[in-house]
C-alpha cells in the first residue's frame, strides 16, 4: 500500500507537470495561429501538420534513449510532444471568435493585444481548452507507465505505478499476481475516472 501511494505520487506528478507544459506551449502555438489567421495561421498549421505525421512515441523513446532514468527529462519529453491538440483545439476556438462582433469592437477601439487574447478568447475557450487538457493528462499517465514498464521511463530505483508493474513481471512467474494487479488497477481507475470527467464535461459543453 505504502508503495502504491509513493507510485502514484510519482506517476501523477509526472503527467500533471507534462500537461501543464504541454498546455503551455499549445496555448502559445494555437493563440498566436487563431489570432492573427492569415499567412502566420497557414504557416503554422503547415508546420504542425508536419509534427503530427512524426509519431510521438517514436520521438519519446528516441529522447528517453538518451536521457533514461529522470523524471524530469521524461516530464519534459512528454510535455513537448503532447502539445498538438491542444493547439489545434486553442486555434479552432480563436478563429471562431475572433469573427464575434464583441472582439471585432474590442480591435476597433484600440484594445491592447494581451488583453484580447486573455480576456476575450482564452476565456470564451476555456471550457474546450479544459476538455483537451483532461484527455492529455489521462495520456500522459499511460505513457509514462508504458515506458516505466518497458523499462524506458521513470529510473527502477524510483517507485512508480509503471515500476510496480515492469517488477511485478518477475513476480507473477512466482505466483505474486497481487503485486502488479493493484497498480494495473488504480492505473485502469484514475484513466478511466479523469476520461469519464471529460467526456460529461464535453457533453455538456455540447448540450
Amino acid at each position: 500500500m505504502t508503495r502504491l501511494l509513493a507510485g502514484g505520487k510519482v506517476t501523477l506528478i509526472v503527467a500533471a507537470l507534462s500537461t501543464i507544459l504541454s498546455l503551455f506551449l499549445g496555448l502559445i502555438y494555437g493563440g498566436i495561429s487563431g489570432y492573427f489567421g492569415g499567412r502566420i495561421d497557414s504557416l503554422l498549421m503547415r508546420l504542425l501538420e508536419v509534427f503530427l505525421t512524426i509519431p510521438s512515441l517514436l520521438i519519446i523513446l528516441v529522447f528517453q534513449a538518451f536521457m533514461q532514468g529522470s523524471v524530469w527529462s521524461i516530464l519534459l519529453i512528454i510535455g513537448l510532444t503532447s502539445w498538438y491538440t491542444t493547439a489545434r483545439i486553442v486555434r479552432t476556438e480563436f478563429l471562431k471568435l475572433s469573427q464575434l462582433e464583441f472582439v471585432q469592437v474590442a480591435k476597433m477601439i484600440g484594445t491592447p493585444v494581451w488583453k484580447i487574447l486573455v480576456s476575450h478568447l482564452l476565456r470564451n475557450s476555456m471550457e474546450a481548452v479544459f476538455v483537451v487538457t483532461l484527455f492529455n493528462f489521462a495520456g500522459a499517465i499511460f505513457i509514462e507507465v508504458s515506458l516505466s514498464f518497458l523499462g524506458i521511463g521513470v529510473s527502477p530505483a524510483v517507485p512508480s505505478w509503471g515500476n510496480m508493474l515492469f517488477h511485478a513481471q518477475s513476480d507473477f512467474i512466482t505466483g505474486a499476481w497481487w503485486v502488479g494487479i493493484f497498480p494495473g488497477l488504480l492505473i485502469m481507475f484514475t484513466v478511466l475516472s479523469i476520461n469519464i470527467i471529460g467526456s460529461s464535461t464535453f457533453r455538456t459543453k455540447r448540450g
